[in-house]
Protein backbone atom coordinates (compact mmCIF):
# COMPACT_ATOMS: atom_id res chain seq x y z
CA UNK A 1 0.00 0.00 0.00
CA UNK A 2 2.72 2.47 0.96
CA UNK A 3 4.75 1.66 -2.14
CA UNK A 4 1.73 2.07 -4.43
CA UNK A 5 0.88 5.44 -2.90
CA UNK A 6 4.46 6.63 -3.33
CA UNK A 7 4.63 5.49 -6.95
CA UNK A 8 1.24 7.01 -7.79
CA UNK A 9 2.16 10.31 -6.11
CA UNK A 10 5.39 10.48 -8.10
CA UNK A 11 3.63 9.65 -11.37
CA UNK A 12 0.53 11.83 -11.06
CA UNK A 13 1.42 14.50 -8.51
CA UNK A 14 -1.61 13.60 -6.40
CA UNK A 15 -0.79 14.04 -2.72
CA UNK A 16 -2.82 11.49 -0.78
CA UNK A 17 -2.00 13.21 2.51
CA UNK A 18 -4.60 15.83 1.54
CA UNK A 19 -7.50 13.38 1.26
CA UNK A 20 -10.61 14.69 2.98
CA UNK A 21 -11.15 11.31 4.66
CA UNK A 22 -8.70 8.55 5.60
CA UNK A 23 -10.20 5.20 6.63
CA UNK A 24 -7.75 2.61 7.92
CA UNK A 25 -8.44 -1.08 8.50
CA UNK A 26 -5.85 -3.52 9.89
CA UNK A 27 -2.49 -2.86 8.18
CA UNK A 28 -4.26 -0.08 6.30
CA UNK A 29 -4.67 1.71 9.62
CA UNK A 30 -0.89 2.13 9.73
CA UNK A 31 -0.92 3.64 6.25
CA UNK A 32 -3.81 5.97 7.12
CA UNK A 33 -2.10 7.09 10.33
CA UNK A 34 1.14 7.78 8.48
CA UNK A 35 -0.67 9.91 5.92
CA UNK A 36 -2.55 11.74 8.67
CA UNK A 37 0.79 12.30 10.41
CA UNK A 38 2.13 13.98 7.28
CA UNK A 39 4.55 11.29 6.09
CA UNK A 40 5.35 11.34 2.39
CA UNK A 41 4.95 7.88 0.81
CA UNK A 42 7.46 8.87 -1.88
CA UNK A 43 10.18 8.46 0.71
CA UNK A 44 9.73 4.72 0.36
CA UNK A 45 11.51 3.86 3.60
CA UNK A 46 9.36 1.84 5.97
CA UNK A 47 9.65 3.28 9.45
CA UNK A 48 6.59 1.51 10.81
CA UNK A 49 7.07 -2.24 11.10
CA UNK A 50 4.89 -5.01 12.43
CA UNK A 51 5.90 -6.39 15.80
CA UNK A 52 7.55 -9.77 15.50
CA UNK A 53 10.13 -9.31 12.76
CA UNK A 54 13.05 -10.39 14.93
CA UNK A 55 11.58 -12.43 17.78
CA UNK A 56 12.01 -16.12 16.85
CA UNK A 57 8.62 -16.92 18.44
CA UNK A 58 6.99 -14.54 16.00
CA UNK A 59 8.16 -16.17 12.79
CA UNK A 60 6.01 -15.62 9.68
CA UNK A 61 5.15 -19.33 9.70
CA UNK A 62 3.72 -18.91 13.20
CA UNK A 63 1.51 -16.06 12.08
CA UNK A 64 0.46 -17.93 8.96
CA UNK A 65 -0.59 -20.88 11.13
CA UNK A 66 -2.61 -18.56 13.38
CA UNK A 67 -4.36 -16.98 10.40
CA UNK A 68 -5.12 -20.38 8.91
CA UNK A 69 -6.51 -21.60 12.24
CA UNK A 70 -8.69 -18.51 12.61
CA UNK A 71 -9.79 -18.81 8.99
CA UNK A 72 -10.89 -22.41 9.47
CA UNK A 73 -12.93 -21.42 12.50
CA UNK A 74 -14.55 -18.46 10.79
CA UNK A 75 -14.84 -19.83 7.26
CA UNK A 76 -18.53 -20.66 7.63
CA UNK A 77 -19.30 -17.25 9.04
CA UNK A 78 -17.31 -15.27 6.50
CA UNK A 79 -18.17 -17.27 3.39
CA UNK A 80 -19.50 -15.29 0.39
CA UNK A 81 -23.08 -16.22 1.32
CA UNK A 82 -22.81 -15.29 4.99
CA UNK A 83 -20.65 -12.18 4.70
CA UNK A 84 -23.43 -9.68 3.81
CA UNK A 85 -25.57 -10.89 6.72
CA UNK A 86 -22.72 -10.66 9.20
CA UNK A 87 -21.73 -7.23 7.95
CA UNK A 88 -25.21 -5.88 8.56
CA UNK A 89 -25.36 -3.57 11.56
CA UNK A 90 -27.97 -5.69 13.31
CA UNK A 91 -27.95 -7.29 16.75
CA UNK A 92 -28.06 -10.73 15.14
CA UNK A 93 -25.08 -10.02 12.91
CA UNK A 94 -23.03 -8.62 15.78
CA UNK A 95 -23.87 -11.60 18.01
CA UNK A 96 -22.85 -14.02 15.26
CA UNK A 97 -19.51 -12.26 14.85
CA UNK A 98 -18.94 -12.20 18.61
CA UNK A 99 -19.63 -15.94 18.73
CA UNK A 100 -17.02 -16.54 16.02
CA UNK A 101 -14.45 -14.41 17.87
CA UNK A 102 -15.15 -16.26 21.11
CA UNK A 103 -14.02 -19.47 19.42
CA UNK A 104 -10.66 -18.00 18.38
CA UNK A 105 -8.12 -18.26 21.23
CA UNK A 106 -6.71 -14.86 22.30
CA UNK A 107 -3.31 -14.12 20.80
CA UNK A 108 -0.19 -13.96 22.97
CA UNK A 109 1.81 -11.19 21.30
CA UNK A 110 1.23 -7.59 22.32
CA UNK A 111 1.64 -4.74 19.87
CA UNK A 112 3.63 -2.43 22.14
CA UNK A 113 6.28 -1.66 19.53
CA UNK A 114 3.69 -0.78 16.91
CA UNK A 115 2.00 1.55 19.39
CA UNK A 116 5.24 3.39 20.13
CA UNK A 117 6.18 3.74 16.46
CA UNK A 118 2.77 5.12 15.52
CA UNK A 119 2.82 7.47 18.51
CA UNK A 120 6.18 8.83 17.32
CA UNK A 121 4.47 10.10 14.16
CA UNK A 122 2.16 12.26 16.32
CA UNK A 123 -0.95 11.63 14.24
CA UNK A 124 -4.25 12.81 15.64
CA UNK A 125 -7.92 12.31 14.99
CA UNK A 126 -8.59 15.47 13.03
CA UNK A 127 -12.04 14.73 11.64
CA UNK A 128 -10.55 13.00 8.58
CA UNK A 129 -8.88 9.95 10.13
CA UNK A 130 -10.98 6.93 11.12
CA UNK A 131 -9.43 3.70 12.38
CA UNK A 132 -11.64 0.60 12.28
CA UNK A 133 -11.60 -2.17 14.88
CA UNK A 134 -14.11 -4.71 16.16
CA UNK A 135 -15.32 -5.00 19.75
CA UNK A 136 -14.39 -8.58 20.63
CA UNK A 137 -17.18 -8.98 23.16
CA UNK A 138 -20.09 -7.52 21.19
CA UNK A 139 -18.93 -8.20 17.63
CA UNK A 140 -19.74 -4.61 16.67
CA UNK A 141 -17.58 -2.38 14.50
CA UNK A 142 -16.08 0.77 15.96
CA UNK A 143 -14.54 3.52 13.83
CA UNK A 144 -12.25 5.36 16.23
CA UNK A 145 -12.10 9.05 15.37
CA UNK A 146 -15.71 9.18 14.17
CA UNK A 147 -18.57 10.89 15.96
CA UNK A 148 -19.80 8.85 18.90
CA UNK A 149 -16.84 6.47 18.96
CA UNK A 150 -15.06 5.73 22.25
CA UNK A 151 -12.17 8.05 23.01
CA UNK A 152 -8.77 6.67 22.06
CA UNK A 153 -5.41 7.88 20.92
CA UNK A 154 -4.39 7.01 17.40
CA UNK A 155 -1.61 4.64 18.45
CA UNK A 156 -3.96 2.49 20.53
CA UNK A 157 -6.59 2.52 17.80
CA UNK A 158 -4.07 1.38 15.18
CA UNK A 159 -2.86 -1.42 17.44
CA UNK A 160 -6.47 -2.52 17.96
CA UNK A 161 -7.18 -2.46 14.23
CA UNK A 162 -4.10 -4.65 13.62
CA UNK A 163 -4.78 -7.18 16.40
CA UNK A 164 -5.30 -10.31 14.29
CA UNK A 165 -7.45 -12.72 16.36
CA UNK A 166 -5.55 -15.76 17.50
CA UNK A 167 -2.14 -14.14 17.09
CA UNK A 168 -1.98 -10.64 18.56
CA UNK A 169 -3.42 -9.85 21.98
CA UNK A 170 -6.69 -7.87 21.84
CA UNK A 171 -6.18 -4.19 22.66
CA UNK A 172 -8.08 -2.76 25.60
CA UNK A 173 -9.59 0.70 25.13
CA UNK A 174 -12.03 2.14 27.63
CA UNK A 175 -12.44 -1.21 29.35
CA UNK A 176 -13.38 -3.07 26.14
CA UNK A 177 -11.25 -5.45 24.07
CA UNK A 178 -10.81 -4.73 20.37
CA UNK A 179 -9.43 -6.81 17.50
CA UNK A 180 -8.57 -6.46 13.81
CA UNK A 181 -11.02 -4.31 11.83
CA UNK A 182 -10.76 -6.81 8.97
CA UNK A 183 -13.00 -9.12 11.00
CA UNK A 184 -15.83 -6.82 9.91
CA UNK A 185 -14.66 -5.88 6.41
CA UNK A 186 -11.28 -5.66 4.64
CA UNK A 187 -12.13 -2.16 3.38
CA UNK A 188 -15.03 -0.69 5.42
CA UNK A 189 -15.80 1.34 2.31
CA UNK A 190 -19.31 1.98 3.56
CA UNK A 191 -17.83 4.48 6.03
CA UNK A 192 -16.74 6.75 3.18
CA UNK A 193 -18.63 10.05 3.27
CA UNK A 194 -18.70 10.10 -0.50
CA UNK A 195 -21.34 11.37 -2.85
CA UNK A 196 -21.70 12.75 -6.35
CA UNK A 197 -18.42 14.09 -7.68
CA UNK A 198 -16.28 12.48 -4.97
CA UNK A 199 -13.47 10.06 -5.75
CA UNK A 200 -12.79 7.08 -3.49
CA UNK A 201 -9.49 5.19 -3.61
CA UNK A 202 -9.52 1.78 -1.93
CA UNK A 203 -6.35 -0.31 -1.55
CA UNK A 204 -6.99 -4.04 -0.97
CA UNK A 205 -3.72 -5.98 -0.60
CA UNK A 206 -5.55 -8.94 0.94
CA UNK A 207 -6.81 -9.78 -2.53
CA UNK A 208 -3.51 -11.64 -2.85
CA UNK A 209 -4.89 -14.17 -0.35
CA UNK A 210 -7.07 -15.53 -3.14
CA UNK A 211 -4.09 -17.56 -4.37
CA UNK A 212 -3.08 -18.91 -0.95
CA UNK A 213 -2.57 -22.68 -0.77
CA UNK A 214 -4.91 -23.07 2.23
CA UNK A 215 -8.55 -23.56 1.24
CA UNK A 216 -9.77 -21.78 4.38
CA UNK A 217 -7.82 -18.62 3.55
CA UNK A 218 -9.00 -18.66 -0.07
CA UNK A 219 -12.57 -18.95 1.21
CA UNK A 220 -12.05 -16.05 3.57
CA UNK A 221 -10.62 -13.97 0.70
CA UNK A 222 -13.65 -14.83 -1.44
CA UNK A 223 -15.99 -13.59 1.28
CA UNK A 224 -14.00 -10.38 1.56
CA UNK A 225 -14.22 -9.83 -2.21
CA UNK A 226 -18.00 -10.03 -1.99
CA UNK A 227 -18.04 -7.59 0.93
CA UNK A 228 -15.80 -5.10 -0.88
CA UNK A 229 -17.92 -5.29 -4.04
CA UNK A 230 -21.12 -4.63 -2.07
CA UNK A 231 -19.57 -1.61 -0.33
CA UNK A 232 -18.14 -0.18 -3.57
CA UNK A 233 -21.49 -0.57 -5.34
CA UNK A 234 -23.22 1.40 -2.58
CA UNK A 235 -20.74 4.29 -2.94
CA UNK A 236 -21.18 4.30 -6.71
CA UNK A 237 -24.96 4.47 -6.32
CA UNK A 238 -24.44 7.66 -4.33
CA UNK A 239 -22.62 9.12 -7.34
CA UNK A 240 -19.04 8.63 -6.19
CA UNK A 241 -16.37 7.14 -8.43
CA UNK A 242 -14.58 4.23 -6.77
CA UNK A 243 -11.14 2.98 -7.73
CA UNK A 244 -10.24 -0.36 -6.13
CA UNK A 245 -6.56 -1.26 -6.30
CA UNK A 246 -5.49 -4.87 -5.79
CA UNK A 247 -2.02 -6.35 -6.29
CA UNK A 248 -1.15 -6.76 -9.97
CA UNK A 249 0.73 -9.86 -11.13
CA UNK A 250 4.12 -8.42 -10.17
CA UNK A 251 2.99 -7.32 -6.72
CA UNK A 252 1.20 -10.63 -6.10
CA UNK A 253 4.39 -12.52 -6.92
CA UNK A 254 6.38 -10.27 -4.60
CA UNK A 255 3.88 -10.78 -1.77
CA UNK A 256 3.64 -14.55 -2.19
CA UNK A 257 1.20 -16.68 -0.26
CA UNK A 258 2.17 -15.28 3.16
CA UNK A 259 1.19 -11.62 3.42
CA UNK A 260 3.08 -11.26 6.69
CA UNK A 261 6.52 -12.52 5.64
CA UNK A 262 8.90 -9.67 6.61
CA UNK A 263 11.69 -11.02 4.41
CA UNK A 264 9.65 -9.98 1.38
CA UNK A 265 9.23 -6.38 2.54
CA UNK A 266 11.77 -4.70 0.24
CA UNK A 267 10.54 -6.56 -2.83
CA UNK A 268 6.88 -5.89 -2.03
CA UNK A 269 7.57 -2.19 -1.49
CA UNK A 270 9.42 -1.97 -4.82
CA UNK A 271 6.64 -3.84 -6.64
CA UNK A 272 4.06 -1.51 -5.11
CA UNK A 273 6.01 1.54 -6.28
CA UNK A 274 6.17 0.14 -9.82
CA UNK A 275 2.46 -0.62 -9.83
CA UNK A 276 1.56 2.82 -8.48
CA UNK A 277 3.84 4.55 -10.98
CA UNK A 278 1.85 2.95 -13.82
CA UNK A 279 -1.31 4.76 -12.69
CA UNK A 280 -2.65 7.12 -15.31
CA UNK A 281 -2.77 10.81 -14.53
Amino acid sequence: MWGWLGGAHEATGEDFRHAKQLIGTSAGSIVAARLAGGEDPRRGEERIRWDGETDPERRPSTLRAAIERASRISLGAFSPLAAPALMAATPGGALARAAVLARVPPGRIELRDLRSRVAALRPRFDGRLEIVAVDRGSGRRVAFGSDGAPEADVADAVAASCAIPGFFTPVEIGGREYVDGGVWSPTNLDLARAGRGDRVLCLVPTAAMGTAPALAIRGLAAGWRVASAVEAAAARRRGASVEIVTPDAGSARAIGSDLMNPRRRAGVLAAGVRQGAARER
